[in-house]
């Protein structure tokens, strides 16, 4: 004769299985194996190295829990189609998305979006990013032609009347001269306004081929001296202005050979001066110096780490690493820059794969 259990106890019986059920089919944190990737190759000197890559929550570890050990499904969040990149003081990265900004804290491997809240400040077409040293994320939405203003998530302004812009795109910041410089591709001229209130200042650019003239311009970077580099895309070069914005040099040309460009886009200074420059046709970033001499590519046609489909954005941090963003797939890889000032060796040789 079997006798009857007390109910607590099926009850506790049937949790403990349905725990072991849940451990048994939860997904395993995928640990990522770390890779051991340099440029120039040895025995030279590396100078950059690969660091880190970032495509979806699976890179954090984060999954659905219950119900994906129930269904085998996750709620996976990922990138669709990333252009834009920027760093904080505090490390966390954003990334600009179809209709938000991704908030990346690779730190505490975690992550968050910007700009998915209803009402104004809800982001449609977000490209260019920029973070002011008070924590501001400046975000240029080329679908609103406005430049959204937030802090933390809470949006707190709009730049940009109507008419104002026409397709802004890069957005960087001048800290020490309290400055917000704004590409607009299709007006082919860089607006300046102040940091403080968002008044315009001024403005520089237009139409054409010659020193201080734009073809559909799309990126922007400041360095430390207050110098301005934008990519002037469809002609083929970087050009350079002083911190009044005035033209200074232009850096590349039309070409298929290492140093000269066919599609740049992403642009950012690392602290000794040097100008990393992403090409979407080369698949690479090159990087040069204040001369415009080649020092170095990387990259080059692939799916791989330290290989890319669709280069767009690119950034720089003040600890010298170098964020690039792939839409093709879609991710974010990173790079250190190693250090040693001036010892860039020279990779003429190299061509573009």
């Amino acid at each position: 004769m079997i006798k009857h259990q007390p109910l607590r106890l099926l009850v506790f019986a049937s949790f403990t299985a349905l725990m072991s059920f849940f451990n048994a089919c939860a997904p395993a944190t995928y640990e990522r194996p770390k890779i051991d990737l340099v440029w120039p190759l040895p025995p030279d000197e590396p100078k950059i190295k690969f660091i880190d890559m970032v495509s979806s929550s699976l890179d954090f570890g984060k999954s659905e829990g219950f119900r994906a050990a129930l269904f085998g499904e996750e709620n996976i969040k990922g990138f669709e189609k990333p252009y834009g990149v920027a760093v904080d003081k505090a490390g966390k990265i954003y990334v600009s998305d179809l209709g938000a900004v991704f908030v990346l804290d690779l730190q505490n491997r975690d992550f968050d979006f910007l700009g998915t809240e209803p009402g104004t400040g809800r982001l449609i077409m977000p490209i260019g990013i920029a973070i002011s040293h008070d924590d501001r994320i400046f975000v240029a939405d080329v679908a609103q032609d406005r430049v959204f203003v937030y802090s933390g998530k809470k949006y707190i302004a709009a730049i940009g009347k109507t008419g104002e812009f026409d397709n802004p795109t890069g957005v960087a910041i001048d800290h020490k001269r309290g400055l917000l410089y704004v590409v607009d591709t299709k007006k082919h001229k860089v607006s300046v306004y102040s940091l403080s209130d968002y008044s315009f200042i001024r403005a520089f650019g237009s139409r054409g081929k010659e020193n201080g003239q734009f073809n559909f311009p799309t990126n922007i970077a400041v360095d430390g001296e207050g110098k301005v580099y934008v990519v002037d895309t469809a002609n083929f070069r970087i050009q350079i202005f002083d911190a009044e914005g005035k033209f200074l040099k232009s850096i590349g040309k039309l070409g298929d050979s290492p140093g000269s460009f066919a599609r740049p886009k992403g642009v950012g200074v690392d602290s000794e001066g040097h100008i990393y420059a992403v090409d979407t046709a080369f698949q690479n970033f090159q990087i040069f110096d204040q001369d415009g001499n080649l020092l170095l590519f990387v990259g080059g046609a692939g799916h791989t780490p330290g290989t890319f489909g669709l280069p767009a954005g690119l950034a720089v941090d003040n600890q010298d690493r170098i964020y690039v963003i792939d839409q093709m797939p879609a991710r974010l890889q990173i790079f250190q820059y190693l250090g040693g000032k001036g010892k860039i060796p020279s990779v003429q040789e190299q061509k573009p794969k």
